[in-house]
């Protein structure tokens, strides 16, 4: 019966719902494969199809020309549209789960405070290790996200507001902002660090390789495997904690399970990339516009408009200050703020 009330509150065309969402699903796959193929092709040195085919395919060449492509596609551009295309389907996810677990429309994975545990355990093993590659300190990132998240996860599970969205809220702004007051601290005392933080915070997928693409493509891997097995549990928290209950949900477990899936998704997502600020939030609400509130849909949808709205964004910041580029965070953060800003005006629309 709660399915049924799910499905019916979704907006319902001449196409029946479940197929409607499945042809917008496939829709949204053809756009990422499009997408992806113009990110081979897009950068600095613009390369036609069958020049990303020979840096794709080709056996190695003796001539020099195209021993270029098969490096520029396969060092820089493949590492970075897969990067760009894990990290988008993660915050995308990740974004749709905060909501649902928080019931607040405007949480966004930094809630937990992932964001600032990643950047201040980069600053940190710079600033003490004088550590300098990607490989050296994304794990540290990782496990800074991962550890902040499970420190504010704690604390909202503490208290008379034990396992309130509002206690989990307020909990993760507190430690947001001391981390981020250690954060400068630390980064003020070294340049050495205060530098990688200035280019780390900006959100880029460039740069990166294959050595730290794998493990953390691992990490999202199982936040996604756990995501998806807790969707039927949270369309019934949705109703509410009681009506849950009564229909045997486990409430703890499944809140437990789900912050640690944001957490391995966000967490995994932010020492690859850096923080990127407000994917996760617009493409959530874009999902539920599309399918309603059913999250074994709302999820899936979020997951590859995150990813797309990313690798899109990545494509427009090369071409935008050519022969430079823009970061990719840069330009979601352009779009995520208005979005923000609009979210936040209907609300009081709302309310008056």
């Amino acid at each position: 019966m709660v399915t049924t009330a799910v499905e019916r509150s979704a907006p319902m065309g001449t196409i029946p719902a479940r197929r409607r969402r499945l042809v917008g699903l496939g829709a949204l796959l053809v756009i990422l494969v499009v997408a992806g193929v113009v990110s081979l092709a897009v950068g600095a040195r613009a390369l036609s199809p069958a020049e990303v085919w020979h840096g794709l395919f080709a056996a190695p060449d003796a001539d020099r020309r195209l021993t270029e492509i098969r490096l520029i596609v396969q060092t820089v551009r493949v590492p970075r549209t897969v990067l760009a295309i894990a990290a988008g389907i993660a915050l995308g996810v990740g974004g749709a789960l905060i909501q649902g677990y928080t019931r607040n429309p405007i949480a966004d994975t930094g809630l937990l405070g992932v964001n600032s545990g990643a950047s201040f355990a980069v600053v940190t093993v710079i600033a003490v290790f004088g550590f300098s590659h990607p490989f050296q300190y994304v794990w540290f990132g990782f496990l800074g996200a991962a550890v902040a998240g499970v420190v504010v996860f704690g604390l909202a599970s503490i208290g008379r507001g034990a396992g309130n969205p509002l206690t989990l809220a307020l909990a993760g702004q507190g430690v947001t902002v001391f981390l981020a007051a250690m954060t400068t601290a630390i980064s003020l005392s070294d340049n050495a660090a205060l530098n990688a933080l200035r280019f780390w915070n900006a959100g880029s997928v460039a740069g990166v390789g294959f050595d730290v693409i794998g493990p953390v493509t691992l990490f999202i891997a199982v936040g996604l495997v756990l995501a998806l097995t807790t969707l039927p549990t949270l369309n019934l928290l949705n109703l509410g904690d009681d009506v849950a209950r009564g229909l045997g949900v486990n409430i703890a477990l499944t809140r437990t399970v789900g912050i640690a899936a944001i957490t391995l998704l966000a967490g995994a997502a932010t020492a690859a990339c850096g923080p990127i600020a407000f994917l996760g939030l617009m493409v959530a609400h874009v999902a539920r516009y599309l399918t309603g509130p059913d999250y074994r849909w709302l999820v899936p949808y979020a997951g590859l408009l995150g990813a797309v709205v990313l690798l899109v964004c990545d494509i427009v910041g090369r071409l935008v200050v050519r022969p430079g580029e823009l970061d990719a965070g840069v330009l979601v953060a352009l779009l995520g703020a208005p979005f923000f800003a609009v979210l936040v005006w209907r609300g009081k629309l709302r309310n008056t």
